[in-house]
C-alpha cells in the first residue's frame, strides 16, 4: 500500500475540498423560473444558470454578455451581435430566437409578484437579421436599451416551449447557457449547482457550489464559523466588529444601489389599515394628504436607524440613488428629524391626535429588516401615529403586498440598471401593465407630471440631459413624496481565508467571482 506524508495528505484534502464551495444566502429564494418574480435573491441564483446579452461588472458599468457588441441602427431601433457557438446545458445551440422566445414569454408568465415586463415593454418590435444578428426597436428613442437588456434572462426556446415555473422549479425547464448547471433546489433550504465545463466565458474556479439557505443572522454566522459554509452574505451589522477582528476571515463591503424605503397607499380613499386611536378604520385615507406624509417623514430619525439598527452599514438618504450613480441629486438631503413639525402638519392635515397604523415588513429579506421595523413604527407613535409591525416572511410578504393588502409597508429597491430609471419606473410611475410602468408601485402612486418628465428621460439620447430629466422627475416624486427613502444599505460579504470576493453595488453573491487565493 502506497504511503503519502502527512503534510501531503492535508494538501490533497485541501485541494479536493477547494473545488467545492458552499455559500449561506440571507434571502429567500421564491423560484427557479427567471421570469417569475424580479426579486434579487431569485435574479442572483438565476444569473449563475442563465445569462443575459449585457453583464454588469461590480461597480455597475456595463460589459458584453451573450452579445458581444451593440450599436444604435437609428434613433429607434438597437442592433445586437451575438456570441457565436454558445450552448445551452443540454448541447442545444443558442441564436437570436432564444432572444426573442424570452422576451415575449416574460409578459406571459402569470402570477408575477413583481414581473420583468418594466425591462421589456419598450420593445416594440424584434427583428431576427440573421441566427447571430437581433434588432430591437421601440416606438421612440431608447436609450436604456442596451442597460436594460442587462437585465433580462435568456431562456433556451426549445427548453422552455410550454414551460410553467413549475416546470423550472423542478429543473425540467431550467436549462441556460451560465457558467453552471441546475442541479437541484430544495425550497427554503438550498440550491445546488455544477460547473458547466462548455462555458463560453471564464471557466469557474468551483466543480460544485452549494447555496444554503440560511435566513437567521446568527445561524448564518454560526455555520461560517463551524466550516460548515465557506461564505456567507448580509453580515449581520451587529457581528461586523467581532467577525472583522479575526484573522481566518474576510470581510468585503460596498455601498449598495439598493434602497431602503417606506410604500404608502395613497391611490384609495379608504385604506384598510389606517384607523382611529380605538381601532376603528377610518373613512378618510390620510395617507392621501401630503402633510401626512411629510409629518411622517419628519418623524423618522434616518440617522438613528443608520447608527442604532444598522450599526454604522448603512448611508441616511433623501433620494433613489447613492452618490456617483447616474441620477443622483446633490440638492436633495436626506429629510432632518423634526418631531415637533410633525405635530404640527397632522394638526394642520386635522389629526392633533394622531390616528393609527398598521406597518407591514418582511423578517426575512433586507437587513435588519424587522428591526428597522420596530424602530419605525416607535419613531411615529411618538408623534401620534401609533404604529403597529406586522412582519412576516418574504415569499408571503410580497405576495400579499402585491395584491394592495397592505396600507404601509417597508420595501428594498435595487437599481439592476445602476441608475435612476430603475427605481422611477419601477416605484413611482403610474401603475400601467401595458406600459411596463409602475411594476412594484405596491401604493399605486400616480403623479402626472412624473409621467411625462420620465418618458421625456426615457427617450433622450444624449447622457447629459437624460440624467437632469431624470434628476427632475427624482425631484418631483421625493417633493410629493411617493415613497418615504430610507437608506441605502452597504452590501457585506464575509469568506474563510483563502478566498476572496469583489464587493458589488448590485448585491449579488456570484459564486464564479469568489475566488481561491
Amino acid at each position: 500500500m502506497l504511503k503519502f506524508p502527512a503534510v501531503a495528505l492535508l494538501a490533497l484534502s485541501l485541494s479536493v475540498s477547494a473545488a467545492d464551495l458552499s455559500i449561506a444566502l440571507g434571502g429567500d429564494v421564491t423560484s427557479m423560473d427567471p421570469h417569475f418574480h424580479n426579486l434579487t435573491p431569485n435574479n442572483n441564483i438565476g444569473a449563475h444558470v442563465f445569462d443575459t446579452l449585457v453583464m454588469k461588472e461590480p461597480g455597475g458599468r456595463i460589459k458584453p454578455g451573450l452579445a458581444e457588441s451593440w450599436r444604435a441602427v437609428d434613433d429607434t431601433t438597437w442592433e445586437f451581435k451575438l456570441r457565436k457557438g454558445v450552448r445551452f446545458h443540454d448541447g442545444s445551440i443558442f441564436t437570436a430566437a432564444d432572444v426573442v422566445f424570452s422576451l415575449d414569454r416574460i409578459p406571459l408568465v402569470p402570477n408575477s409578484p413583481s414581473p420583468f415586463t418594466t425591462y421589456t415593454k419598450q420593445v416594440s418590435e424584434k427583428i431576427v437579421v440573421d441566427p447571430w444578428t437581433i434588432r430591437l426597436k421601440s416606438a421612440a428613442p431608447y436609450p436604456q436599451m442596451p442597460n436594460d437588456m442587462s437585465t433580462v434572462l435568456i431562456v433556451s426556446a426549445r427548453a422552455a416551449a410550454g414551460a410553467t415555473t413549475d416546470d423550472f422549479n423542478a429543473g425540467k425547464a431550467t436549462i441556460g447557457t451560465g457558467p453552471f448547471r441546475f442541479v437541484r433546489w430544495q425550497k427554503g433550504d438550498r440550491i445546488e449547482l455544477a460547473r458547466n465545463d462548455a462555458y463560453w466565458g471564464p471557466p469557474a474556479p468551483w466543480d460544485k457550489v452549494t447555496f444554503r439557505i440560511i435566513t437567521s443572522d446568527p445561524t448564518r454566522v454560526a455555520s461560517l464559523l463551524a466550516g460548515e459554509v465557506r461564505a456567507i452574505e448580509n453580515v449581520p451589522t451587529n457581528d461586523l466588529a467581532r467577525l472583522g477582528g479575526r484573522k481566518d476571515l474576510g470581510i468585503y463591503r460596498t455601498v449598495s444601489v439598493r434602497l431602503m424605503y417606506l410604500h404608502m397607499d395613497t391611490a384609495r380613499d379608504r385604506t384598510p389599515f389606517a384607523t382611529d386611536k380605538a381601532g376603528k378604520p377610518l373613512e378618510k385615507n390620510p395617507l392621501r394628504d401630503l402633510r401626512v406624509r411629510r409629518a411622517m417623514s419628519k418623524a423618522i430619525n434616518r440617522q438613528a436607524l443608520v447608527e442604532r439598527v444598522m450599526e454604522g452599514a448603512a448611508v441616511a438618504t433623501g433620494q433613489l440613488m447613492p452618490e456617483k450613480f447616474f441620477g443622483y441629486v446633490s440638492a436633495l438631503r436626506p429629510e432632518p428629524y423634526d418631531a415637533e413639525g410633525a405635530r404640527k402638519l397632522l394638526a394642520e392635515a386635522g389629526y392633533p391626535d394622531g390616528f393609527g397604523l398598521t406597518l407591514h415588513a418582511p423578517n426575512n429579506r433586507y437587513v435588519n429588516d424587522e428591526q428597522i421595523a420596530q424602530a419605525i413604527a416607535q419613531m411615529l407613535s411618538r408623534v401620534g401615529i401609533a404604529t403597529k409591525v406586522d412582519a412576516m416572511p418574504s415569499a408571503v410578504y410580497f405576495t400579499r403586498g402585491s395584491k394592495q393588502e397592505f396600507s404601509f409597508m417597508l420595501v428594498g429597491w435595487g437599481a439592476e440598471t445602476m441608475e435612476a430609471s430603475s427605481p422611477l419606473k419601477a416605484l413611482l410611475a403610474t401603475f400601467n401593465t401595458a406600459r411596463g410602468m409602475g411594476a412594484a408601485n405596491r401604493g399605486r402612486y400616480s403623479n402626472a407630471r412624473l409621467d411625462a418628465v420620465l418618458d421625456q428621460a426615457l427617450a433622450t439620447v444624449d447622457d447629459a440631459k437624460r440624467e437632469r430629466l431624470l434628476q427632475q422627475a427624482t425631484e418631483i416624486g421625493i417633493g410629493d413624496l411617493g415613497i418615504l427613502p430610507l437608506y441605502h444599505q452597504h452590501n457585506l460579504w464575509a469568506a474563510r481565508r483563502g478566498i476572496t470576493y469583489e464587493a458589488r453595488a448590485d448585491e449579488r453573491t456570484f459564486a464564479h467571482e469568489f475566488r481561491p487565493q
